[in-house]
C-alpha cells in the first residue's frame, strides 16, 4: 500500500506523516489550515477537518490561502498553508509583496509534484523552479524527504517562522509521502 493512500487510526496516524504533521502543528497552536486540494495531501486533510482544534477549509487558489493566513497573523492566529507544488508556481507575487515585506511568517506545507517518475511535464518545469524561486526570495525553505526528519525540522521551521516573522516552505518529498500513484 502507497504512504500516500495509507489507512489512519488513532494508533498509527502519530507515526505516519501526515500524524507527525498535525500533531506538529497542535504543539505550535498553528490552529487555522487553509489549503488548495491535493491527492497526497488528502491524508493529512482529512486528519485536520476531523480535529476540532484545527479550523481547515478549501481555498480556490494558493494566492486566496496566503491572503486569509495573512490576514489571520494580523489578528494574532497562527496558521499553514497546504498545496502542491504546482500551485506554487503562482505565489511568487504575492510572497514578494505581501508575506516577506510585511513579515507574516508563513507556514507552507508544498507536495512536491515534477520528479522521481512524474508523467505531468508540466509538474516537471514548477518544480525546477520551485528552489530558484525560494533563493531568490531568500525564504527559508527545506525539502523533507525521511519520516525521522519530518518533526524536528517542521518543529523548528514553524518556531523559526514565528520568531522572526519569516515565512518558510517546507517541500514534502515524494520520498517521504509516497508521491502520487499513477495508475495504469
Amino acid at each position: 500500500m502507497a504512504v500516500a493512500e495509507e489507512k489512519t487510526s488513532p494508533e498509527t496516524s502519530a507515526k505516519s506523516w501526515h500524524g507527525i504533521l498535525l500533531e506538529t502543528l497542535k504543539r505550535n497552536d498553528v490552529r487555522l489550515v487553509p489549503y488548495v486540494p491535493d491527492r497526497i495531501l488528502t491524508p493529512l486533510i482529512k486528519n485536520l477537518h476531523a480535529d476540532p482544534f484545527f479550523t481547515t477549509f478549501a481555498t480556490a487558489r494558493e494566492e486566496e490561502a496566503v491572503g486569509i493566513v495573512s490576514g489571520a497573523w494580523m489578528g494574532g492566529m497562527r496558521s499553514a498553508v497546504l498545496m502542491q507544488t504546482s500551485g506554487f508556481a503562482t505565489l511568487a507575487n504575492v510572497l514578494a509583496s505581501l508575506a516577506i515585506p510585511y513579515q507574516i511568517p508563513l507556514i507552507m506545507f508544498v507536495s512536491e509534484r515534477g520528479t522521481l517518475g512524474e508523467f505531468n511535464y508540466g509538474q516537471s518545469l514548477v518544480c525546477r523552479t520551485m528552489r530558484p524561486v525560494l533563493d531568490s526570495l531568500a525564504m527559508e525553505h527545506h525539502t523533507i524527504t525521511r519520516l525521522d526528519e519530518l518533526e524536528f525540522i517542521a518543529d523548528r521551521s514553524i518556531k523559526q517562522a514565528v520568531t522572526t516573522q519569516a515565512p518558510v516552505a517546507l517541500i514534502l518529498s515524494p520520498l517521504l509521502t509516497g508521491g502520487k500513484v499513477f495508475d495504469k
